[in-house]
């Protein structure tokens, strides 16, 4: 008798629970609908403060919403005139671990992640560099700004920012890239 009350009991439990799922459907819907509406969105991009201010319109609303973006050609600026030389092809690229934000570089400079420098062994601080992924021809450019990286095999330790722009796979830790210094061109007094 009690095992028959309690298949009963049972019984009922996964009734009532079917009826307040079935219940929940239709809002899900009405929500799924909203979303699938289209939306119109402009988009203005503002190259000083390097922001993109978003305006969505949904039917009966406008937001707007400014958000901080990497525009393209976000590495370093460089003069036009500027003279590129080659250093050193084939040369091994990696990227420096979070763990090392806010420690001082060699140079004194506090190291940031999401600033486009890099540490060289050879090349004197402040040394503009072009580096360009041979396999994908994407390139950034950087200021070197300390020593390193201390294994034989690797040329350049890049920020995760400048390596992640460059980087075809997003996961592997190191990429053969193309070397290049730009010097500053002489200006006529």
């Amino acid at each position: 008798m009690n095992t028959k009350i309690m298949i009963l009991f049972f019984s009922l439990i996964t009734v009532f629970s079917g009826l307040s799922t079935t219940a929940e459907k239709p809002q899900q819907k009405e929500k799924n609908k909203e979303k699938s509406k289209e939306k119109t969105a402009a988009v203005t991009e503002d190259a000083k403060d390097k922001t993109k201010t978003v305006a969505a319109t949904k039917p009966d609303t406008l937001k707007t919403k400014e958000v901080k973006a990497a525009l393209p050609g976000d590495s370093l600026q460089i003069d036009p005139n500027a003279k590129i030389k080659f250093y050193k092809k084939n040369a091994h690229a990696s990227y420096y671990h979070n763990k090392f934000n806010g420690r001082r570089t060699a140079s004194g400079k506090r190291f940031d992640n999401t600033k486009y420098t890099a540490a060289h062994k050879k090349l004197p601080f402040g040394t503009i560099v072009k580096v360009t992924n041979e396999d994908n021809g994407k390139s950034v450019i950087v200021e070197i700004t300390d020593r390193g990286p201390f294994s034989k095999v690797r040329e350049i330790d890049l920020t995760r920012k400048a390596f992640m722009e460059i980087a075809s796979n997003k996961n592997s830790g190191s990429v053969i890239v193309k070397l290049e210094i730009i010097e500053k061109p002489a200006t006529n007094p």
